[in-house]
């Protein structure tokens, strides 16, 4: 709990000042709601509806809704959540409405979707309002993550949406600790080492059953390769980021033919799970479940969660995987790479809210309230001596936790410190959360990157990928690499883009040229 109460430390005081002044702000012309933050509505006022639409499931009807019934109590609200599937669905929805005028006081969207909104004049310019009526929430965010996230929802200067604290990442490489011992081997440290260890487990039967039936590696696409791309200093394909003082893309990257040629180098001699290209699904963890390969490109949360533990294990009680370390390459160490400053959701309210004060002020009142301890605390663990009990300082999750708690994270507005939630969350996982967290990688930029008019990304990214797997399995020399960003260029106006790109990344001061 020291972090957390390290941040609301830095918080309370500026909080209490900004609650004051929102409380005062609103007047008269809250129609008696004045008062905001930390449960500051006046009790005897009606509820103030406040529709949010966002992308998720399993909500329970507002009756079993013990957040919202807390919420709306502390805050004179009644919240009125729309959890839509994910994916199209969600977008293809959140954008007829925007388009008939029928908007959610609150909802999120992706920064594409911002950016239209923004221009059109469909949602409201956050800007002036971070400093004091939404500083509290302003404050909690900053403090969880960096000044950069900001960078990330704005569109022509000014701030258009609430972004939810980065997610942290998850994966590495997991390798079976039992096979290691057995044939009396040390965990790869190197990318010659990886090489060797993945030979041993695909040629001298690590799981001793007599049978030539396990591989090196398995995974999903290159996605399994993050680690290697890492040890070259690439990013995933595709991806942009600085590198020697200047942005670039992963495919400009003179690295990338090197990594391509290690890849290579481990599928030529056999090492690698023969379907990893079309790996789907949970097929590649189940495979190493299985015991049909021993080195891993995965997430903490699919490896080493009690349920996926009781799986292996119910398996071969004997299987032990464990993560390491990215492997060390001519580019030092990194496991892959990731966009630190994503913001996990981009919450926005439409523009006609501003006429609405009392609404507006109730929207506001709601977002710094999740984000003070007491009502951050509810969003993450429940209701005390229901969902959690706190001992010694220390949240406690009870069972009811497990059964009642999954759908939580949609109150989540601006975030929550992820480390301290997810351990209490997976106590048992404290380990891996800490090691997937510190790790090193290479910091991205891309997502708050727009394509231009004109580029189809969906064709140059399928084009791009086939081919690095012609590169990879032989069916296409490395030495034609450079055809390759010809014909990515000239066919699938790829150049556009990467010049786009590295105008919104320079616009967006996400580094210090594009």
């Amino acid at each position: 709990m020291a972090k957390k109460q390290l941040v609301f430390a830095l918080l309370a005081a500026g909080a209490l000042a900004s609650f004051m002044l929102a409380g005062c702000g609103s007047g008269n012309e809250t129609g008696g709601a004045e008062g905001s933050g930390e449960g500051g509505a006046n009790q005897a006022s009606a509820p103030v509806t406040i529709n949010m639409t966002l992308p998720g499931t399993g909500l329970p009807t507002p009756d079993n809704d013990d957040i919202k019934k807390a919420l709306d109590e502390k805050l004179g609200t009644d919240i009125q959540l729309t959890a839509i599937q994910s994916g199209d669905d969600y977008n293809n929805q959140l954008r007829v409405r925007m388009s008939a005028g029928n908007y959610p006081d609150l909802f999120t969207t992706s920064y594409t979707y911002l950016k239209e909104f923004a221009e059109k004049g469909l949602i409201l310019d956050l800007t002036p309002y971070l400093e004091k009526e939404l500083k509290p929430a302003k404050d909690f965010i900053t403090n969880l993550s960096s000044e950069d996230i900001w960078k990330k929802v704005t569109v022509n200067g000014k701030i258009y949406a609430i972004p939810r604290v980065p997610d942290v990442p998850f994966s590495s490489f997991w390798i079976r600790q039992d096979w290691l011992d057995n044939l009396k081997l040390n965990p790869p440290t190197t990318l010659d080492e990886l090489f060797e260890v993945a030979k041993a487990f695909t040629e001298q039967d690590p799981d001793g059953n007599k049978k030539n039936d396990t591989y090196g590696i398995t995974g999903q696409k290159f996605d399994a390769f993050s680690p290697v791309f890492g040890a070259y200093g690439v990013g995933q394909p595709g991806t942009f980021y600085e590198k020697d003082g200047n942005v670039i893309n992963a495919y400009y990257d003179p690295n990338m033919p090197e990594a391509l040629a290690f890849i290579k180098k481990l599928i030529d001699a056999g090492v690698v799970d023969p379907e990893l290209m079309t790996n789907k699904g949970t097929v590649d963890q189940q495979k190493a479940f299985q015991g049909k390969a021993g080195i891993i490109f995965k997430g903490w949360i699919e490896i080493s969660k009690d349920e996926f533990v009781n799986q292996y294990k119910t398996i071969n009680p004997k299987a032990e995987w464990v993560h390491i370390d990215a492997p060390k390459g001519p580019a030092g160490q990194f496991n892959g790479s990731f966009d630190f400053d994503m913001p996990s959701r981009y919450y926005a309210i439409p523009k006609a809210m501003e006429k609405d004060k009392a609404k507006l002020q109730k929207i506001f009142d709601l977002i710094n309230y999740v984000s003070g301890e007491e009502g951050n605390d509810l969003v993450m663990y429940g209701i005390e001596g229901k969902h959690y009990n706190v001992v010694d300082g220390k949240v406690e999750p009870t069972e009811l936790m497990a059964v009642e708690g999954n759908y939580f994270h949609l109150y989540q507005i601006t975030g929550r410190p992820n480390k301290e939630y997810l351990e209490v969350k997976f106590p048992n996982q404290a380990e891996d959360i800490e090691f997937a967290i510190r790790i090193p990688r290479i910091k991205t930029l891309d997502s708050s990157i727009v394509p231009p008019t004109g580029f189809n990304k969906a064709d140059a990214d399928r084009y791009a990928e086939e081919e690095l797997v012609k590169f990879v399995y032989g069916k296409r020399p490395l030495s034609e690499y450079g055809d390759f960003l010809k014909t990515l260029e000239t066919t699938f106006k790829y150049n556009l883009y990467v010049d786009e790109a590295m105008k919104q990344i320079k616009e967006q001061g996400l580094a210090n040229n594009g």
